[in-house]
């Protein structure tokens, strides 16, 4: 009834301990995510456990007892760790309780003291398992370690009860045990550990040269610190990575996304831009008066010019006048695959407007692209640039009837598409006076 007893008292503390615990389960708290390789300071990496158990002499290997019948006690223990790795960790530890026995067909038996032990001892995780959340959640380890052991053993031998006084001997602890995950920093311990004591005098009686003893028990621990850091022993560094990786991916598939919806836009922009509803020759963009007839005669605004009286003149183009087209021809440039002029082309194209506006010349603009992309985007590309430099022309006076603009997309190279340079040649406008 003793022993009975005893062991509801011990079922009884770590039911009090799991319940005394319970509010801290229910309790959310963010907690940041940590990328892969994340130094050690975004962790915690201390934590405390309590425990509590049985205690007796029985043992795995078998190892002779000088009782033949071992008692369980109520066992209990305390540690603090230090998380080193994800896998490996210390703690020292405490552990206090009491052994007791008897010898079978007589009165004869034991009972020992436990006051104290302590011991540092290498914490080893297996490995962080859960098939289902991809989390630490079930927690196999290993512990081994070393140290000293309190024991003051009293014996009744033939009705004469004798104490033997307190001793302190060395000690190996080795357990092996399942950790549970309850909480961000809050695992619930179930283990075994069986302690290696060096000494043959912890039973009272000195026929052995070691004595061992059991320690089966549950208990909680608690990772210390920041509730918003995870704790290092709950760590699965695979899954880190993965969440990583995750996150990169969708990261990558939005700005995807952002940027085909730029595109069309864009595309969207540029049609309406370049449109010409009237068919006067001047996209809607530039066309200060729409719906004129198809073939009415119009400014670079799109509005109708004044008729006038038809005039033969006699057209000589100079090598200035050629000069100054060479030089518009060289510093033309446009916006990368689109049919913008940038301003460093404006001088010398007001060289050219002022040439058609002072003697009268007729001009053809013929834009040219590489082989680069589609036949149909490099077409229409090349009419677009073209159309580009008239309206920019006709914007500073040229007349709009004088400038014929032509696309040939990548049909006449001047050079090949087989270098760099070639297809740089090839990306041209060329302007022919007239």
């Amino acid at each position: 009834m003793i022993k009975n007893f005893r062991l509801k008292k011990t079922n009884s503390l770590v039911a009090l301990a799991l319940f005394a615990s319970a509010p801290a389960f229910a309790q959310t708290t963010q907690v940041n995510d940590v990328k892969p390789f994340a130094p050690e300071s975004e962790f915690r990496t201390w934590s405390i456990g309590v425990g509590a158990g049985v205690i007796n002499q029985w043992n795995i290997i078998g190892l002779r007892k000088d009782f033949g019948s071992s008692e369980s006690q109520l066992g209990y223990n305390f540690y603090v760790k230090k998380q080193i790795t994800p896998a490996f960790g210390l703690r020292a530890e405490y552990l206090g309780g009491k052994l007791s026995g008897s010898a079978e067909g007589s009165n004869d038996k034991f009972s020992t003291k436990l006051p104290w032990s302590a011991a540092l001892s290498a914490d080893i995780t297996l490995a962080n398992i859960s098939w289902r959340h991809q989390q630490g959640v079930i927690k196999p380890y290993l512990t081994v370690g070393l140290g000293a052991l309190n024991y003051n053993p009293t014996i009744t031998m033939g009705g004469v009860e004798q104490e033997l006084g307190s001793t302190t001997k060395a000690f190996i602890p080795a357990g092996l045990g399942f950790k549970f995950g309850v909480a961000n920093g809050i695992n619930i311990d179930l283990g075994y550990q069986v302690n290696l004591a060096n000494t043959g005098t912890l039973d009272g009686l000195s026929t052995n040269k070691v004595d061992m003893f059991s320690y089966v028990h549950a208990g909680l621990e608690f990772a210390l610190g920041d509730a918003t850091k995870p704790f290092l022993g709950n760590r699965n560094p695979v899954v880190d990575m993965r969440k990583e990786y995750q996150a990169s991916y969708d990261e990558l598939a939005a700005a995807l996304k952002a940027q085909k919806e730029e595109n069309e836009a864009l595309k969207a922009q540029l049609t309406t831009d370049l449109a010409d509803d009237d068919g006067d020759g001047v996209a809607n963009k530039f066309d200060k008066c729409p719906g004129t007839a198809a073939d009415a005669k119009v400014d670079g605004s799109g509005c109708p010019l004044p008729e006038a009286k038809k005039v033969v003149q006699q057209i000589t183009v100079t090598e200035e006048d050629r000069r100054v087209v060479d030089e518009a021809i060289k510093n033309l440039e446009f916006d990368l695959s689109k049919a913008t002029i940038r301003p460093t082309s404006y001088p010398s194209l007001d060289k050219v407007a002022r040439l058609l506006v002072e003697k009268n010349f007729s001009l053809k603009l013929a834009g040219h692209t590489d082989n680069t992309g589609s036949m149909k985007l490099n077409m229409r590309l090349s009419k677009e640039r073209a159309e580009a430099v008239k309206a920019y022309l006709v914007s500073k006076g040229a007349n709009p009837s004088r400038i014929e603009a032509t696309g040939y997309g990548p049909t006449q190279p001047i050079a090949t598409n087989a270098t760099a340079e070639g297809r740089q040649a090839n990306r041209r406008v060329e302007f022919t006076l007239y």
